[in-house]
């Protein structure tokens, strides 16, 4: 099993409002270039989702729960598919996208029962829960040639030094695509 971040992030390291669907300053960052870079199975996950289990903060899988059903080709069908665990506190509810349930106790408690491997997209609280733990193996990032100079960092203020190799990079339009794994 392992734990796999994926995510867009600006030059500066921020993930705040990629889409412009939480209406910031600077939002929508990831579509400066045109959508074309950013569609598709562009974090390589394939087989994995078939495999593994989507993790989702609560306010990432309501998003995607608008965005994902009403979709069609053949990665938004990977992605419908896929079994998808939602964090919360709050969410009691999650039909609004299949294969979706409550994970049920602690966060960390959870990730390192998981048999399968983990994928978590969006969700920086999680994510940065899962650094504080030390739990990630891998991190799947698409930089955008843009400087926020404000918002949430992948890796926030004060996270453990952490010794990353790359595995894989390249030029995606723009855009720079990059695996990063424990070294």
């Amino acid at each position: 099993m392992s734990v796999i971040v994926i995510g867009f992030t600006t030059l500066d390291g921020r993930v705040t409002d990629p889409d412009g669907s939480d209406g910031t300053p600077g939002g929508g960052w990831m579509f400066r270039h045109g959508p074309e870079h950013v569609s598709g199975d562009k974090f390589r996950l394939g087989a994995t989702l078939d495999d593994g289990v989507l993790l989702l903060g609560r306010r990432t899988w309501q998003h995607f729960a608008t965005l994902w059903p009403t979709r069609d080709d053949p990665f938004s069908t990977r992605m419908n598919a896929a079994a998808k665990l939602v964090a919360t506190r709050t969410l009691t509810d999650t039909s609004a996208w299949v294969n979706s349930r409550l994970l049920e106790g602690d966060l960390l408690t959870a990730v390192k029962a998981e048999q399968r491997d983990v994928v978590v997209t969006g969700s920086v609280g999680v994510v940065h829960q899962l650094i504080a733990a030390d739990l990630v193996d891998e991190y799947r990032i698409l930089t955008v040639p843009v400087v926020l100079g404000a918002g949430a960092r992948l890796f926030p203020d004060g996270a453990s030094a952490a010794d990353l190799r790359c595995v894989q990079a390249e030029q995606v339009g723009p855009m720079l695509y990059a695996r990063y794994r424990r070294s």
